[in-house]
């Protein structure tokens, strides 16, 4: 079944075209707009979303050789995410298909993440996943497609905003994961001892707003005394706490579950530093790890069209009011 998948969820204007698992296009707009803001500027995004997501659907049917007429289904991400986004493409996504006279449904974000972690590694039910991101930092355990059961959350920040918290606080440039990544090359990953918080025995849950914290003093602390030596010190060592706070949660929740088969999504399992020290942790622990493909971690058109083909295999359409939905927790799918 040829689906296209469109995602608007925040900043990024995502088309993807898949066949049955098969990837045919994957285009993705990327808003340079908010970098002198440091953050995603919500009207903003929205605006621009409205200006590119026709031209970057024409873009994916010619990079795919298709036209509307060969697509069966349309997919389009309902929430969780910014509202005005997210209606963008749930409006562009529900006109199309009521014009072609096909299927449409409405999916979740994260869904998509996990759906396209299946795709890149070939990962089935069940597993443990670990959804980290700018705006989420859960784990699930996955016992059957489309069941989801929340194991632990961050509390407060998620990683990825941890990271762009922490690129702003040191003058990076926005988005933080992968300036703090650049800035870290060459640097010492135990020069500052940054917290590793709520590491009591058997807790799940996460929080990153104490490291935070340790940052912005330490950044205090050396005033304008930050040569490019003492920049990459102190990026390294803050993204090895971040890392290393996600591997200590993971590794306490397999534990818990008994799982052995990983799964790891999102933007921040881009980050090399992570993926490193997940294969050597599964090479330690004996885990089935699965890691996405660089292009299918961030936000994708592909992972919205496979959550949208397995909805739509399921016989799930939307109904004709269907709305965007910013908050809209996995496990209540």
């Amino acid at each position: 079944m040829k689906v296209l998948g469109i995602e608007t969820s925040c900043d990024d204007s995502a088309v993807g075209i898949i066949d049955g698992g098969r990837v045919l296009a994957n285009i993705v707009h990327t808003q340079q707009v908010h970098s002198k803001w440091g953050g995603v500027i919500p009207e903003l995004a929205s605006r621009d979303h409205v200006r590119t997501i026709i031209p970057v659907i024409r873009e994916a049917l010619e990079i795919a050789g298709l036209t509307l007429s060969d697509i069966e289904g349309i997919s389009a991400c309902r929430g969780p995410g910014l509202l005005g986004s997210l209606l963008v493409g749930l409006s562009v996504g529900k006109s199309l298909a009521y014009g072609l006279g096909i299927p449409f449904v409405g999916v979740h974000h994260l869904e998509g993440h996990l759906l396209a972690a299946q795709i890149g590694a070939h990962i089935e039910p069940p597993y443990l996943a670990l959804i980290v991101s700018g705006g989420h930092s859960h784990i699930y355990e996955v016992p059957e497609p489309g069941k989801y059961v929340l194991i632990g959350k961050t509390r407060d920040d998620a990683a990825g905003e941890a990271f762009d918290k922490g690129a702003k606080l040191m003058n990076l440039p926005y988005p933080g994961g992968p300036s703090v990544q650049r800035a870290s090359e060459g640097g010492d990953t135990a020069a500052f001892d940054f917290p590793r918080a709520m590491q009591r025995e058997g807790e799940t849950d996460m929080s990153f707003s104490g490291l935070k914290t340790a940052l912005l003093l330490e950044v205090e602390k050396l005033g304008e005394e930050k040569t490019r030596e003492l920049i990459a010190d102190i990026s390294a060592s803050y993204q090895e706490a971040i890392v290393d706070a996600l591997l200590w949660k993971l590794a306490t929740a397999a534990d818990l579950t008994g799982h052995h088969k990983i799964a790891v999504v999102g933007g921040v399992s881009a980050n090399r530093r992570f993926r490193e020290k997940l294969n050597e942790t599964a090479a330690e622990t004996c885990w089935e790890l699965a890691l996405p493909p660089i292009q299918f971690c961030t936000d994708n058109g592909i992972m919205i069209a496979a959550a949208g083909e397995f909805r739509l295999s399921r016989g799930e359409r939307a109904e004709p009011d269907i709305t965007a939905v910013s908050r809209w927790p996995l496990e209540n799918l």
